[in-house]
């Protein structure tokens, strides 16, 4: 363990094996840093906070401090950062408004500089958030997801997994998984063709995918007609029921 003299290190703080704690860094009490975690310097860690083992968090983040949110009347709240995530500099993660709400960010994931993770918001695993993206309040984003620079996502919207959304894009609804969603307001352009074919997807998996997107998109139909389409089809495979169920769950509205 390393730990810099000028760094403030509540001794309530739990440090696991080898963890460096750089210049300036101030920790609170009851945070909670894994075995192998790099805090570069004045990094503020606060509130309950547990950070994964490996990760790097670089100068001036700030991490589960009190939330933004007007109605937080001082309940116990907490941040969750998995294993391996990289966080960047001057990006924020606040804690939940009510009692016992986690925000939470999965491991393997990458937050690029001045990057905004809101209350509540879960965040998957090997998620991608570009420089200066943010995310409101209770927002969902699943697995493998890239969110753009600047990009603006609407408290309690769902992002599906794979979905690429492009940089400065108003996120108002959900953004269905596979999908590359880009625009001010935002539209569906097409599958992820690129996404999935970095990420390995099976050319029978992105044929699926690339024919339900069609069933929601090019048929002019209803999106119970589509969804309806689509399971009377031959199209089979866990990427195209994820959509389908994803799509069925929704409770704003899927971007059309």
């Amino acid at each position: 363990m390393s730990i810099h003299p000028t760094a403030v290190v509540h001794p309530d703080a739990v440090l696991a094996d080898a963890v460096e704690i750089g210049p300036f860094c101030v920790i609170g009490p009851h945070v909670s840093i894994g075995c192998g975690a790099r805090l570069m310097s004045h990094v503020v860690v606060d509130g309950w906070t547990r950070v994964g083992d490996g990760c790097r968090i670089f100068p001036f983040a700030c991490l589960g401090t009190e939330t933004q949110d007007l109605k937080y009347r001082g309940a116990k709240t907490s941040v969750e950062i998995g294993s391996g995530t990289t966080i960047r500099e001057y990006v924020t993660i606040n804690s939940g408004t009510a009692e016992n709400e986690v925000t939470r960010i999965g491991s393997g994931c990458l937050l690029m500089a001045y990057a905004h993770v809101a209350h509540g918001s879960l965040v998957g695993d090997q998620v991608i958030m570009a420089n200066c993206a943010t995310l409101a309040g209770h927002v969902v984003v699943e697995d493998q997801a890239v969110v753009g620079g600047l990009a603006a996502v609407h408290q309690f919207v769902r992002i599906g997994r794979m979905c690429m959304i492009g940089g400065c894009s108003k996120i108002a609804q959900d953004c269905p998984p596979f999908m590359l969603v880009d625009g001010n307001p935002a539209e569906v352009r097409g599958p992820n063709t690129v996404g999935l074919q970095r990420r390995g997807v099976s050319a029978a998996s992105q044929r699926a995918i690339k024919e339900a997107y069609r069933w929601i998109y090019r048929k002019s139909l209803g999106v119970s007609e589509a969804l309806a389409g689509i399971e009377q089809s031959d199209l089979t495979g866990p990427e195209v029921d994820h959509l389908v169920q994803f799509v069925r769950a929704s409770e704003r509205g899927i971007i059309r």
